[in-house]
């Protein structure tokens, strides 16, 4: 006789389009990257900078940091659709580790062969960077700044 017990059951909000659309443009950067990086590089390229990431430790694990980077904002992408509030602050977070590897290689800090990007100067390579981060950043404008999508992580 469950049928007359009181039950508290809460309807979930749907997420806003704006939060799906960016959970879904976060994973298709990703896959984009990596098959650019696959066709940049081919099966040969592949192999040696595999090879190359595992001459050192310090190589060995910028290596797999990167790996664990990508699957880290790929679960963020996920768990965005959720509702999960910490899963945008984590993929703020995981953007500006990126972003200032990036810069710092760039610089000639760490290991710029690797993960580097090519430019004169400074701002050259500044401006190459920014360009390179683009869609992220709008997809953290999707996740942090309208008003639904502030609204949906703050009720869920």
């Amino acid at each position: 006789m469950g049928f007359f017990k009181k039950t508290t059951h809460h309807a979930k909000l749907n997420a806003p389009a704006m939060v799906q659309v960016a959970a879904i443009a976060i994973i298709t950067i990703r896959c984009v990257d990596v098959l650019m990086v696959l066709n940049v590089l081919g099966g040969r390229g592949i192999i040696d900078f595999v090879q190359r990431s595992a001459q050192t430790w310090a190589l060995t694990l910028i290596f797999l940091g990167s790996l664990l980077l990508v699957f880290i904002e790929i679960l963020c992408a996920f768990s965005v659709v959720k509702g999960r509030n910490w899963a945008r602050w984590l993929y703020l977070l995981t953007q500006l580790t990126a972003t200032g590897y990036l810069w710092a290689a760039s610089l000639g800090y760490g290991y710029p062969e690797l993960f580097s990007i090519a430019g004169g100067s400074r701002r050259e390579i500044f401006r190459s960077l920014m360009l390179q981060k683009l869609p992220d950043m709008l997809v953290l404008f999707l996740l942090f700044i309208p008003t639904p999508s502030r609204r949906f992580f703050r009720l869920q």
